[in-house]
């Protein structure tokens, strides 16, 4: 089996960024998380995932984020199998 290594850029709304990042570790558990200051006071979070190829998808997690409070837009950002 293998495993897939998904990395995913998540946007958050307005003022919201702490709750975004915190809600994100909280509840979803990524294996790394980091931060990108991305010009004008913008930040964005990166996040990574690593699963199984048989237990889920990338489109389902990227779902789970969209759901989170805080989370404006979520772009899958780099994928590859381990």
């Amino acid at each position: 089996m293998s495993k897939v290594a998904v990395v995913f850029k998540i946007y958050s709304n307005d003022g919201q960024f702490d709750t975004a990042l915190k809600n994100l570790k909280e509840k979803l558990n990524p294996a790394g998380i980091s931060t990108d200051d991305i010009g004008f006071g913008i930040k964005v979070i990166k996040a990574l995932f690593k699963f199984e190829d048989t237990e889920t998808s990338s489109s389902r997690i990227e779902e789970q984020i969209k759901k989170l409070e805080g989370v404006s837009e979520v772009e899958v950002y780099e994928e590859s199998l381990l």
